[in-house]
């Protein structure tokens, strides 16, 4: 007779990981959709994982191991969890890489026209070989931000979307007062359209500033200006970076165990939004490709419904007009 060992295990936190272009109806953003039910039905249909890989580090798999901790990706995201009973270290720290599966997802994903280059540059001072990529993500429950209180907030592993900057890229998010607004072009001197009134209606995207500032050691010229440093654990096709660590001084919703290391009663879900693309719908003629017509403001790209009044664009007919080095706007040409 063979003995069974029953272990019981609890979620430890989760992460969601949702793009817009796959969930929004037409101009209205999937939070805001007023039917629960279609809510409901719209993330039972929706699969990251035909855009998006999440997997942890090799130390964070051999950290998971070690406090007999489980990873499993999920439709959503991915979920972590934890044996029953288990306490851990209340400085415990996961990473998580995420990487693209699909050329749709950097079609369709605002703020992904940046260059993403690989930097290797060797300081003489140090005999050392340092390796950065620029404009990648950085996403974190140390700097994240909430939206709403009580037992509706939500954890965003995003930072706080800042005010414009002179140089800002075409894409690029930022709060005007209370408004959430994008920019249509490059600054300096690009136009902001309003997103919302109140960006505290809406989820914190992944926007310009979550690819962290990168300060080289003393001695080392040519880094990127923002970006994240590769390690042999961070490949070089890696799309965006997660970092998790087990408690946040000063903001204990962020924290996935109490101060004696057990798991939550209530799993912390740590909330990652893509924003689709905008741009400015242009119709032309099928036969002549003279331009009939264009829509006065830019427009979101969704599967799922339609943003304007007439046949949306094809997918991945997306062009960048351009004013020397500058991006003036983006175009979706409409054949009809």
């Amino acid at each position: 007779m063979t003995e069974g060992v029953a272990s019981a295990y609890r979620t430890l936190f989760q992460v969601r990981l949702l793009h817009h272009y796959w969930l929004d109806e037409g101009a209205t953003v999937f939070d805001l959709i007023a039917d629960p039910a279609k809510r409901d039905t719209r993330l039972l249909t929706y699969d990251v994982r035909k855009l998006l890989t999440i997997e942890p580090t090799r130390a964070t798999s051999r950290t998971l191991a070690g406090l007999r901790c489980v990873f499993k990706p999920t439709t959503l995201g991915c979920v972590v969890a934890a044996p029953a009973g288990a306490k851990l270290p209340t400085d415990a720290a996961f990473e998580f890489v995420l990487s693209t599966n699909s050329n749709e997802l950097l079609d369709y994903t605002a703020l992904t026209l940046r260059p993403r280059k690989v930097y290797e540059l060797f300081n003489v001072a140090e005999d050392k070989l340092y390796r950065y990529k620029e404009n990648v993500p950085l996403l974190s429950n140390l700097t994240g931000v909430t939206r709403g209180a009580g037992a509706n907030a939500r954890l965003f592993l995003s930072r706080e979307i800042p005010a414009a900057g002179a140089n800002d890229p075409v894409e690029s998010l930022v709060l005007d007062g209370a408004a959430l607004k994008q920019l249509t072009g490059d600054g300096p001197g690009a136009t902001l359209q309003q997103i919302a009134a109140q960006s505290v209606d809406l989820p914190v995207y992944v926007h310009q500033a979550d690819a962290p500032a990168i300060v080289p050691p003393p001695g080392l010229a040519g880094a990127p200006a923002r970006g994240i440093k590769l390690s042999p654990d961070v490949p070089d096709d890696v799309f965006a970076l997660i970092h998790l660590e087990a408690t946040r001084a000063g903001n204990a919703a962020f924290s996935f165990v109490d101060g004696a290391g057990a798991p939550k009663a209530s799993p912390p879900v740590y909330e990652v939004h893509f924003r689709n693309r905008a741009t400015v719908w242009t119709y032309r003629n099928a036969k002549t490709g003279a331009v009939t017509s264009t829509e006065p403001d830019p427009l979101p790209l969704t599967f799922f419904g339609n943003a304007g009044t007439k046949q949306k664009p094809s997918r991945g007919f997306v062009t960048a007009q351009m004013n020397g080095a500058l991006v003036t706007r983006l175009i979706s040409d409409i054949y009809v």
